[in-house]
């Protein structure tokens, strides 16, 4: 039972980083269309940036099950811990403007939060070493 549900709870870890990096890969091309159809507003609609905390909230739920679990190991609960912080770190940056950094900076911990969402799915189970 607990690993079915590890099992799912990274899936949609995996899930919400994965849909949240293709939201990141979006948003150029959205404003883009933005931008050539109407030249009046220049900053990011609320409801496009209400789509990143979404994500960050789901990814939050996945990663806290994830650490709760007394199977998974520790490199992975503090690995996963830091990939979300760095994520919301990220996105509050973008929302508030705190430092100038590039916004691309959130692939980085969407990528890693897929990916260590996977790998401790056992998805990736040809990865680890064999018992």
């Amino acid at each position: 039972m607990i690993y079915k549900l590890t099992h799912k709870s990274d899936l949609i870890g995996a899930s919400a980083s994965f849909l949240c990096l293709i939201h990141c890969l979006a948003t150029p091309f959205v404003f883009l269309v933005k931008s050539s159809s109407a030249v009046c507003c220049s900053e990011t609609p609320t409801w496009w940036q209400s789509i990143d905390y979404i994500f960050l909230v789901v990814a939050f739920f996945a990663v806290v099950h994830v650490t709760n679990n007394h199977r998974s190991k520790e490199w992975m609960k503090f690995s996963l811990v830091i990939s979300w912080l760095g994520l919301l770190l990220v996105t509050l940056n973008s929302t508030y403007f705190l430092l100038h950094i590039s916004n691309e900076i959130a692939y980085i911990p969407a990528i890693s939060l897929v990916c260590l969402h996977l790998y401790n799915s056992n998805i990736f189970s040809f990865l680890r070493q064999s018992k």
